[in-house]
C-alpha cells in the first residue's frame, strides 16, 4: 500500500475533514475505482466502467452500508464541530461502527473490481 496515498486520504475523515459533509468512506470508493478504472492521461477518454462501477458503488453503499444516507454527519449522527460530541462518539461505540462501515464498503468495492475485465 502506497503511504503517501494513505497520508492524501486521511483528511477526508469525519465527512471531509471533519465537516459532517459526504462519507471518507465513499470518498475512498470512488478513488479506489478511479484507481483502477479512471484515465491515466488528460484527454484521454474515459473508460465507460469506471462510471458504471461507480453508479453501482454508490447505490449499494446507500442501500447495504448506510440506510440511504451519504453525509457523515447522518450516518453517524455526530457534528464533528462539537468536541463534546466527538468526544463522545469516540467514547462510545460509534468509532467502532465507522469500521465496520469502512469494511463493508471495502466487501462492495472487492465485488465490483472483481467483476471487472
Amino acid at each position: 500500500m502506497d503511504e503517501n496515498l494513505i497520508r492524501a486520504m486521511d483528511s477526508f475523515g469525519g465527512g471531509l475533514a471533519a465537516h459532517g459533509e459526504v462519507c471518507g468512506a465513499v470518498i475512498g470508493g470512488l478513488a479506489v475505482i478511479g484507481l483502477n478504472l479512471g484515465r491515466s492521461k488528460s484527454g484521454k477518454e474515459a473508460d465507460g466502467r469506471m462510471w458504471k462501477y461507480s453508479s453501482l458503488f454508490m447505490k449499494r453503499f446507500k442501500e447495504e452500508v448506510a440506510d440511504g444516507k451519504l453525509l457523515c454527519r447522518d450516518i453517524a449522527g455526530v457534528n464533528w464541530r462539537d468536541r463534546d460530541q466527538v468526544t463522545r462518539f469516540h467514547e462510545g461505540e460509534g468509532f467502532r461502527s465507522c469500521q465496520v462501515l469502512a469494511g463493508k464498503t471495502a466487501r462492495i468495492i472487492g465485488e465490483l473490481l472483481e467483476r471487472k475485465p
